[in-house]
């Protein structure tokens, strides 16, 4: 059995100890205040007031501003159009409003662009975790022909021909003897994407100890979640983000949802017991981040939790259940990033001029 069957498996048994047999309902005792409290910090975790690091680098602050500078330029890409900020618009809950990004001369990617915001916590990253960690997804899209169609020998090529970034990845890298190099470029991205945090949410300051930082509806939409078991998989400091599951744990959703010929993490692991199995996605600013699922198929939240009710769960939730995680749902908003949009160095005579055809 793979290690993402197990934490399935570990999650299923979670889910059907909090519900019972999937179609009953769940506890109808409601605990006391602090007994809710409690359950609430042995599942989740609030986040911290600011990061800056990735694994394997502790990030400087000349890197944050190199990564931003890249992170909003659209010259990495070959029709000058692109830039990471295009698929993931911090000013649009970190993706971009779309059920599939645009790409290169028009092309649609596959899946919807999941949020940036927050996920240095993830424990992988993609819907199929084929990217270890923001280090290598950042440099996916760059020379992905569907996406921003950078030939990977390119990227460093048209860096080095913009005058202005010789210095800026000189002061990231200062004990490189080439520092203008893709790795660099990826490492700066993910050191400034590792700052895309939203801390102080109201469910953030519910498990510091504030007990009214929820109202009524939201504690019982919070206490709805752990007890029909959507923190089973939701759970953590990211309320997701941290195992795989099968999408249809009980009930398969419909090719609307969850279409035949996207089959998940098993064309990562070559794994055919992981089809149909997808990172679980963070619900951190989930109000912000429709459509969702990896088809981007649904635009409105309760929808989303009525379907995952079924195909996870296999209940079917009552309208004032929806309503009320929908309320707790709201309480995982944070403060959103304030980044100011870099000035960019001009293009040198040697920078590559945009495609057009």
């Amino acid at each position: 059995m793979s290690g993402r069957n197990v934490l399935t498996v570990a999650a299923l048994a979670l889910m059907l100890a909090a519900c019972g047999k999937p179609g009953e309902g769940g506890s109808t005792t409601a605990p006391a205040s602090e007994d809710l409290m409690k359950v609430a910090r042995d599942q989740f975790k609030a986040l911290p007031a600011s990061y800056k690091d990735i694994p394997g680098n502790t990030a400087t602050e000349d890197q944050i501003k190199l990564g931003a500078m890249l992170y909003h330029d659209p010259r990495l890409s070959g029709s000058h159009a692109l830039s990471c900020a295009s698929c993931h618009n911090i000013g649009l809950g970190g993706g971009d409003d779309a059920s599939f990004s645009i790409g290169h001369k028009w092309q649609q990617g596959g899946r919807n662009a999941p949020t940036v915001l927050n996920a240095v916590f993830n424990t992988a990253q993609f819907w199929d975790g084929r990217a270890k960690d923001l280090f290598e997804q950042a440099g996916g899209p760059m020379v992905n022909p569907i996406e921003m169609n950078s030939p990977k020998e390119h990227v460093a090529e048209q860096l080095k021909s913009i005058p202005g970034y010789a210095d800026a990845f000189a002061k990231a890298f200062p004990t490189d003897k080439d520092p203008v190099s893709l790795g660099n470029a990826q490492t700066a991205i993910a050191a400034f994407e590792s700052t895309l945090i939203t801390p102080n949410a109201p469910f953030d300051q519910y498990l510091a100890g504030k007990a009214d930082a929820l109202n009524a509806d939201q504690k019982a939409g919070l206490k709805l979640f752990v007890d029909k078991g959507c923190a089973a998989c939701h759970n953590g400091m990211n309320i997701g983000g941290g195992m795989y599951a099968k999408f249809g744990v009980v009930e398969a959703p419909g090719a609307k949802y969850l279409p035949a010929g996207d089959k998940g993490r098993e064309g990562v692991t070559h794994d055919v017991t992981d089809a149909y199995s997808f990172k679980v996605p963070t619900l951190r600013n989930v109000t912000l981040t429709a459509p969702y699922f990896h088809t981007g198929s649904v635009w409105d939240l309760s929808e989303a939790v009525r379907v995952m009710g079924k195909a996870q769960l296999g209940q079917q939730l009552s309208n004032d259940e929806v309503t009320k995680i929908v309320a707790f749902l709201g309480t995982l908003k944070g403060d959103q990033p304030k980044v100011e949009v870099p000035i960019l160095p001009p293009s040198g005579p040697q920078t590559t001029r945009p495609e057009r055809n």
